[in-house]
Order: C-alpha cells, then sequence, then structure tokens
C-alpha cells in the first residue's frame, strides 16, 4: 500500500509534464501559421488580431516569404481604417525594404492616395497635396502604361488646380485690401507655374484688369498678348477684347 503514493506522484508528474508539452507545442507557431491566422483574420476585419499577426511576422521572421506580404496588409489594415500618416509610412516603407516585392504597384498609388486623402482645401496648409502630386509622379514613372496611370494623371491635374487656387485666394485677399501690386504677384504664381489650371484664364484676365487699373499699360497688353497665345478655349475673350479697346 505504501506504493500508492509514489505511483500518483508518478502519474501528476507524467500529466504535468504532458501539459507543459502541449503548451509548447501550441505556443511555437511556424510563420505559415502565423500568415494564415493574420490574413484570415483581415478577411474577416478583425483589424486588430490580424495587425497583431503581422507585426511578429515582421518582427520574428524579417526574412521570410511571408515579410513583405505582412508589410503590405498593415498598411492595408492602416487605409481600411482612414488612418492615412501610418497607411503611407507603411506603404512606403514596403518599397524601400522589399522593392522586389508583388506589392510594390498597388503600395505606390496607395502611398499617393494617402496623401490624396490627407491633402487639406486650398485655404490650408498644402504639403500633403504637394506629397500626393510627387507619390502620383513617382508612381506614373514606374508604371506609365499601367491602367492606374490615367486616373493618376486626373489626381494630379485636381491637386494642381488646388495649389493654384490657393495663389488665387490669396489675390482676392489682397484685392479687398486694395494690394493690387501683392495680388499681381499672386496671379503671376498661377501663370507660371500652373499653366495647365482652370484658373489660367481667370488669372490672366484679372491680372489685365489690374495693370489697366494701375496705369501700367504696356504690360496690360503684354498680358493680353499672352492671354490670346495660351488659352486654348476662352471664355472670357469679349472682357479682354473690352479691356483692350480701353487702353490708351
Amino acid at each position: 500500500m505504501r506504493s500508492a503514493p509514489y505511483l500518483l506522484l508518478a502519474l501528476l508528474v507524467l500529466v504535468l509534464a504532458g501539459c507543459s508539452s502541449s503548451d509548447t507545442a501550441k505556443k511555437t507557431k511556424t510563420v505559415d501559421d502565423l500568415f494564415t491566422e493574420g490574413k484570415v483574420a483581415y478577411d474577416e476585419g478583425n483589424w486588430l488580431e490580424a495587425q497583431t499577426k503581422f507585426d511578429v511576422i515582421k518582427l520574428q521572421y524579417p526574412a521570410s516569404q511571408y515579410a513583405d506580404d505582412a508589410q503590405f496588409y498593415l498598411a492595408e489594415i492602416n487605409f481600411q481604417r482612414s488612418e492615412y500618416i501610418m497607411g503611407a509610412f507603411n506603404y512606403n516603407q514596403l518599397r524601400r525594404s522589399y522593392p522586389s516585392s508583388e506589392f510594390i504597384r498597388e503600395a505606390m498609388y496607395k502611398a499617393a492616395l494617402c496623401y490624396d486623402k490627407l491633402a487639406l482645401p486650398a485655404d490650408r496648409d498644402q504639403e500633403n497635396t504637394r506629397k500626393a502630386i510627387l507619390a502620383y509622379t513617382d508612381f506614373q514613372s514606374m508604371f506609365m502604361r499601367d491602367s492606374l496611370s490615367l486616373e493618376a494623371t486626373k489626381r494630379i491635374r485636381d491637386l494642381r488646380d488646388r495649389l493654384a487656387e490657393k495663389y488665387w485666394l490669396a489675390s482676392q485677399h489682397y484685392q479687398r485690401t486694395f494690394a493690387r501690386r501683392a495680388a499681381v504677384i499672386q496671379l503671376e504664381a498661377i501663370i507660371d507655374e500652373f499653366p495647365d489650371s482652370k484658373w489660367l484664364e481667370p488669372a490672366l484676365v484679372t491680372k489685365i484688369t489690374l495693370l489697366a487699373d494701375m496705369k501700367r499699360h504696356d504690360e496690360a497688353r503684354t498680358t493680353i498678348a499672352a492671354y490670346r497665345r495660351i488659352v486654348r478655349q476662352p471664355q472670357q475673350k469679349d472682357v479682354v477684347d473690352r479691356l483692350e479697346q480701353g487702353l490708351p
């Protein structure tokens, strides 16, 4: 009977050892397991769990076949959650760390799209507007024949219009405060830097008007000649003709 306690102790040790080995097996996951679990969580919209799995892959398996996938899906999670600053960072990080990744094309376009979504109205700071233009242009330089290149062109045009509008708003402010020389400088910035903008014709016409008001007649005539030369589909030709007729 004395052997009974020893037998029970031996059985307890075996059970505990089995539990310990079972726990170790559960904790030891391969990079394939982590990626599969992360992708399932991502597809189900469980962003936090997916982010945790992909972060582990980045930290513990940076040279694995799933490293660039993890980096890309981290950026995608940021984008889905409207975390555009982090999204742009993670998309750009993919390009820096994994330049041969299959996700480079989409990552470059999405980085530009992140800056685009962060861009503010024309009366606010335009840093992200400029970043978006540069990122779209960078995308086009690498994927000029891609279907997204046409969309990038449209976005660049809209963003450049926004930059031009910022000068236009500044010129309007100076006109309201009777600072006509300063207003002309803002209009000239539109004419020189954004000749493809929808603000080109209004800028030229307003400049002619201000020059005429300031008795700078020769400059007004030069600007009229520029208007007729560079505005392809003039909408205010009659206004310009009247301004020219009013010059001495």
